[in-house]
């Protein structure tokens, strides 16, 4: 595969547009005759709204209106009650944000209350075993470990973590008769435009939503939550367009989470270092009116070749609102309880951690019986090992000291798996010689208007200059949510397939008219190069032909799927990440000195966007390891930390040293381009690295994330 733009360490396109305040993102549209709506949240668990003072907010100078009866409504929870604190129960709609705030304060509630639980290690509350997570068994993992010469057997738990990008969830809605435009913070916005089609029993087609510009998701704008509806539903009530954006505090009721999670893991080992079972529990919560669950048993499943396994995944149904996928949904976690144990093995054999994941690399995927694609694991291994230095690791927990700081250094494995699904796009090219590509998906932050740039102007034999690549409208063609490591592997592989056919149109309209230099030649045989068609000496242009046709454009639509590619092949990205941190004893603080990683995540694409890429996931996992965690008051539901300035996140001090390699692979089988997703998996190993290093710092094995002061005390 011939490339010029594909490889090449390119800024984002968008780069300029967003960083002079160009670039528009959803709440800064300028409609005529726009109000602004803000939701009043209900301030009790669960009951129902007995009564509802709207009078003082009609009162107020600026307020149009009171919306209170969303009974025409069709949500994802009741409407009729109240099944979470938070819930909307009202909409204030005025002139300006701050009589619509103001506006808010004054709407007066009062409940019939009904005895809540919100706390998932509350008693009695039982749990159910989800439709699309049975329990998974393979061997005799109950007699492999009552058998092992090695046990290890470790309970952990994970906080609850709320997504914090910048931007807040914002919609402006505007009715033009029964057509409804949606500007909104979203992932999917083909997806946003269904769910807001049905929740106001119109037409898909009425419905058209613009998502150009998102600044940060981290996968709460996968699914489509209140305020969108009910920015279109008071639009239409009110006759005039609808500006609304969640306040920090509305985002932690508004729009998912991660969920709190419950583990327990045991291995079962040969002396020798071979793992002969392996048995895994989670149990998660979840909110009564809507069931959610992720991957967190995949990785046990399949990273490691144990003959002997068992994984069973619970949910428990409490009073709070329904979680949502947050970056490396479900596999950060089952990987964090995965990895740990394994560092606790590795520690009890005296083995190297990375030696002992060498012993127990897998042949083939054991879950499906079915080939890897591609798995440079080892690779992974051997590269990030040398780069870090972890020859220099001391394997006896404590040993190695700087001043008061006690030094240790931790490993963990990464991997998730190669999402792709069908998707669309359209090519053009024009007389000018230049280049559109869309396809209805978004970029939130990874470049991918970029990336499938670069990917189109290799197919089409352009210049990166000639090509752009346009999304964020659901009125292109059809892609999947921009999620889930999904896009470059999807949307990319469109790109590239649809190109490559408005270039071989292209290629038969010369070969095919007597006017052209090209008449008559093999197709087979015609390059293209900067927009010029060329074989044996003879030349034509993408310009010319188009002149010629007397066309001022001419484009293409294609699909591109992958088929039955997952059940014939295992398709994985990997990775191994090492971490070094500082432990004060005295203070049981936690600082991380820096990590590496190495990765086989395919062909890239852009390396100077895949390296940001992997910083990125490197910080969340510091967050999700040190540092964040929702605080719930379990008497009434509240959050308590649902700030900025409570609830904790990385800032620049906090990451001092990150770095990443990627190992020079693709995988053709899995897609056309040869990639595997790269978004989720770089934040995938990275709590367990630290979570070990402090491990081989202190010789304390922690097991509840994030990592508290007072747990090294």
């Amino acid at each position: 595969m011939a490339t010029t733009v594909v490889g090449q360490r390119l800024s984002r396109v968008d780069a300029r547009r967003k960083v002079t305040g160009a670039a528009t993102y959803s709440a800064e549209h300028r409609l005529e005759g726009l109000l602004y709506g803000v939701i009043v949240n209900g301030t009790v668990a669960r009951g129902t709204v007995s009564r509802i003072s709207v009078d003082a907010a009609l009162g107020h100078p600026g307020v149009r209106r009171v919306l209170t009866d969303f009974g025409s409504l069709r949500l994802a929870h009741p409407v009729d009650r109240i099944a979470f604190y938070g819930q909307p129960i009202a909409v204030v709609v005025a002139e300006t944000l701050e009589a619509a705030t103001h506006g808010a304060s004054l709407v007066e509630a009062t409940y019939e209350r009904q005895d809540a639980v919100t706390d998932l290690d509350a008693p009695g509350i039982p749990s159910q075993t989800p439709a699309d997570e049975p329990d998974y068994s393979r061997g005799d993992p109950a007699g492999a470990l009552a058998s092992a010469q090695v046990k290890v057997d470790l309970e952990l738990t994970s906080a609850r973590e709320n997504h914090n990008p910048i931007e807040l969830p914002s919609t402006i809605a505007r009715w033009q008769g029964g057509q409804l435009t949606l500007w909104d913070k979203t992932q999917w916005s083909q997806g946003a435009a269904r769910t807001v089609a049905g929740a106001l029993g119109i037409a898909v087609g009425d419905v058209r939503v613009h998502n150009e510009f998102v600044g940060g998701g981290f996968g709460s704008g996968i699914q489509t939550y209140d305020h969108v509806m009910l920015a279109a539903f008071a639009a239409r009530e009110v006759g005039r367009p609808v500006k609304m954006v969640l306040t920090r505090r509305q985002f932690y009721y508004g729009a998912g989470f991660r969920p709190a999670g419950r583990h327990r893991i045991s291995l079962g080992s040969s002396t020798a270092g071979r793992v002969s079972a392996l048995a895994y529990d989670v149990r998660i919560e979840n909110a009564r009116y809507q069931s959610y669950t992720d991957g967190l048993t995949d990785l046990p499943q399949f990273l490691y070749g144990v003959p002997n396994t068992r994984t069973a995944y619970r949910v428990t149904p409490v009073d709070v609102p329904s979680p949502c996928s947050m970056r490396g949904p479900g596999v950060v976690l089952g990987n964090f309880a995965l990895e740990t144990a394994m560092d606790q093995l590795a520690h009890e054999l005296a083995v190297d951690p990375v030696e002992l994941r060498l012993r127990n690399e897998p042949t083939q995927d054991e879950v499906n019986q079915i080939p890897f694609s591609t798995r440079k694991l080892r690779e992974c291994y051997e590269t990030g090992a040398r780069r870090f230095g972890w020859s220099r690791r001391h394997a006896e927990p404590g040993s190695r000291t700087d001043g008061d700081l006690l030094i240790g250094m931790g490993m963990a494995t990464a991997s998730y798996h190669n999402n792709r699904r069908d998707c669309s796009a359209r090519a053009r090219i024009h007389a000018d010689g230049t280049a559109e590509v869309f396809a209805a998906s978004a970029d939130m932050g990874p470049g991918t208007t970029t990336s499938v740039m670069q990917v189109a102007a290799d197919a089409l034999g352009l210049p990166a200059s000639a090509v752009t690549f346009r999304l964020g409208d659901s009125s292109y063609p059809t892609a999947p949510l921009h999620a889930a490591a999904t896009t470059m592997a999807s949307v990319g592989s469109a790109a590239h397939t649809t190109c490559n056919a408005l270039k071989a149109e292209f290629i038969r309209r010369a070969v095919a008219d007597p006017n052209s230099p090209l008449h008559g030649a093999n197709p087979a045989d015609v390059q293209v190069r900067d927009g010029r068609l060329e074989t044996s000496g003879a030349r034509d242009s993408y310009r010319d032909i188009l002149r010629r046709a007397g066309l001022p454009s001419l484009d293409i639509t294609g699909n591109w799927g992958p088929g039955d590619a997952d059940s014939r092949i295992s398709s994985y990205g990997y990775g191994a990440v090492f971490a070094e941190v500082s432990v004060d004893p005295l203070l049981g603080l936690v600082r991380v000195r820096r990590i590496f990683a190495a990765y086989d995540v395919g062909r890239v694409i852009s390396p100077k966007l895949a390296h940001s890429q992997a910083i990125g996931g490197m910080v969340g996992g510091i967050g999700m390891a040190l540092l964040e965690g929702t605080v719930t008051d379990h008497r009434d539901g509240r959050i308590v930390n649902a700030s900025l300035a409570d609830y904790l996140v990385p800032v620049n001090a906090d990451v001092p040293d990150l770095d990443a390699a990627f190992i020079n692979t693709e995988d053709p089988q899995a897609d056309p381009i040869g990639v595997k997703g790269l978004g989720e998996i770089t934040i995938v190993g990275v709590a367990p690295a630290i979570g070990n290093a402090v491990f081989n710092a202190t010789g304390k094995r922690l097991t509840d994330l994030p990592i508290r002061p007072e747990a090294l005390l």
